[in-house]
């Protein structure tokens, strides 16, 4: 059987043919440009506001989270990307992100300082005629500020909560390339199914993905949240507490408490990750958290390395393959430990 990473390179490779072969669609050069523009105008709605993008864009901005994974995997090269100063290599650029850039020979983008303090300056210096940012944390003010510069395209509903699928599906029609965001879709979705397929014993495994910023803190990622999605498409089944836990205002994920971490009993494995293994220590110091049976049996699956933790809280045509291979023997070690 071929590796997950083959399937899903093949499934961008024929993303790429559907866009570019002569096969299935005519070459861009050997597009008419009434052909070629027939996707636009088209305007795209947000909870900020509208985005109008009325030609194809050719110089694409991209903020948050994964939105420039999409670009690139639709043969665009952004003309800058957000700085992931945590998750990012030593420069700044998502390494799956830059490792796809380079393959193809293009120039790196600029890196614009984002979050809550985007770097306006540098915006109107990369100069884009479209600023694409679906999962992100965009205030209003700062949408308004960015759409008076280029057509902006903003989450369609709570701020860093748009699923992972409609993430592209936006881009995909912002772009002109709702077919080969599709193909995308699809892609990523075959990949992680095969996972699944290739272990059925996982559908009778509980997961929940935890967080434990500090002591005496403790959270679970609900369904919906990318870290807990990309586990439940490769077959893993969500603890039945998970669901059951109201859900914090404006996220995707749960407040439990310390207090509450017997709810992780019947838990078969525990999902979490720590800045280093002083960290992990300290966290694991707590007598409530040391008592989680998938902790005393080592049935967690622990992360570190913060470009890991990055790409497994994505789930993007370039993130999954990145991190497929890893992902999967860290969760066979887990549930071998059962």
């Amino acid at each position: 059987m071929p590796s997950p990473r083959r399937i899903l390179a093949g499934t961008l490779a024929l993303a790429a043919a559907v866009a570019l072969s002569g096969c299935s669609a005519p070459a861009a050069s050997d597009v008419p440009a009434e052909s070629a523009s027939s996707a636009f105008p088209v305007t795209i709605r947000s909870s900020l506001g509208d985005a109008t993008v009325a030609a194809q864009p050719e110089r694409v901005l991209t903020l948050g989270q994964g939105t420039a994974d999409t670009v690139v995997a639709l043969g665009i090269t952004p003309v800058a990307v957000e700085a992931d100063a945590w998750g990012g290599d030593a420069d700044g650029y998502q390494p799956w992100v830059r490792e796809a850039i380079e393959e193809r020979g293009d120039a790196l983008p600029a890196l614009i300082a984002g979050g809550t303090e985007i770097d306006m300056d540098a915006v109107v210096a990369a100069d884009p005629d479209l600023i694409l940012a679906p999962q992100s944390g965009l205030t209003q003010d700062q949408f308004d500020v960015l759409s008076k510069l280029a057509p902006t395209v903003a989450y369609p509903g709570q701020a860093w909560s748009t699923p992972w699928d409609e993430q592209i599906e936006i881009i995909g029609t912002a772009l002109g390339k709702p077919e080969e965001a599709d193909a995308l879709i699809s892609g990523i979705t075959d990949t992680l199914g095969d996972v699944a397929e290739a272990h059925p014993e996982w559908r009778d495994t509980s997961f929940a993905y935890v967080y434990t910023s500090s002591p005496g803190v403790l959270g679970v990622f609900q369904p919906s949240e990318p870290r807990a999605a990309i586990l439940e498409l490769m077959g893993l089944r969500t603890a039945a507490f998970v669901t059951e836990q109201p859900v914090d205002e404006g996220t995707a994920s749960s407040t439990l408490s310390l207090e509450n971490a017997d709810l992780l009993d019947d838990t078969d494995l525990v999902f979490s990750w720590f800045e280093n293994a002083e960290n992990q220590a300290q966290i694991e110091a707590q007598p409530l958290y040391a008592q989680i049976p998938a902790v005393q049996r080592g049935s967690d699956v622990v992360i570190y390395d913060h470009q890991f933790v990055t790409a497994a809280s994505l789930i993007t045509p370039l993130t999954v393959p990145w991190v497929i291979d890893d992902y999967v023997e860290l969760i066979e070690k887990a549930v071998e430990r059962l």
